[in-house]
């Protein structure tokens, strides 16, 4: 993959975390990622968006509860409503068609990865827990504050607490990025892809699967991707529907 080729990422579900064992016997701990029927929806063109980006749809949704002007977005597409749609910057050359279905072998085990996710929400946090903070004394003089935090500001000049200092207050639920991740393992039939480390996020959340900014070395991927295309998800649909009446008429004519 050369660095100024950009692939698109993809969507999937993080299931939680369990470890695999390598050849040398050590155990290797990953998080369990589920690429819930991940689709391309839409394209984005220079000529009509100003930017050239794919629009990847992922998991199901009822269409009784998906807004009219989305269902008609998806219609346009011919995929089914998604639960979450997330958009990937990608280089014009590494498009994909409208309504593939992205598979795990998307990536490549070995490769570095980038991924972004909602991290786990701690509610209101001290600052020993949220800035990793020392807290005060034990003793010699230091009553019930053991862990505030302590002086935040000056003397009269300038008087105030400046903007951004380290303090108590709400603590996680916010947009986490975690680079160069290393790819364990890959399961296509089952669509789950296996990440060694720990990922934003809690079980059950959302998490943005895309290749390490920092560039791709030493390792073959796929470009521009994996995927089945529409006419392959649709082809074991045709070739389980009945056969028609008149073949059926024909082949009992013949064993008569």
């Amino acid at each position: 993959m050369h660095q100024d080729d950009r692939r698109t990422g993809v969507v999937a579900r993080k299931l939680g975390m369990t470890r695999i064992f390598a050849e040398d016997g050590s155990h290797v701990p990953c998080t369990v990622l589920h690429m819930d029927n991940c689709q391309v929806v839409a394209q984005k063109t220079v000529d009509t968006d100003g930017y050239s980006a794919l629009q990847i749809g992922v998991g199901d949704a009822k269409a009784k509860r998906t807004p009219k002007a989305m269902r008609g977005h998806f219609a346009k597409a011919n995929v089914a409503p998604k639960r979450k749609l997330v958009e990937f910057r990608v280089t014009e050359d590494s498009f994909i068609e409208v309504g593939a279905q992205l598979t795990a072998d998307h990536f490549v085990p070995g490769q570095k990865v980038d991924a972004s996710g909602i991290s786990i929400g701690k509610g209101f946090a001290g600052a020993m827990k949220r800035h990793n903070f020392g807290g005060l004394r034990a003793t010699h003089g230091v009553s019930i504050s053991h862990r505030s935090h302590g002086s935040t500001g000056q003397c009269q000049d300038p008087g105030k607490v400046f903007k951004g200092k380290k303090m108590a207050g709400h603590m996680g639920a916010t947009r986490v990025t975690t680079q160069n991740l290393e790819i364990a393992r890959v399961d296509v039939d089952r669509g789950l892809v296996l990440v060694k480390g720990a990922i934003p996020g809690s079980a059950g959340g959302w998490v943005e699967l895309r290749d390490a900014v920092k560039g791709i070395k030493g390792v073959d991927v796929p470009m521009p991707g994996k995927f089945r295309t529409l006419a392959e998800l649709n082809a074991p649909a045709a070739a389980e529907a009945p056969a028609p009446a008149a073949a059926a008429d024909g082949e009992e004519g013949t064993e008569a």
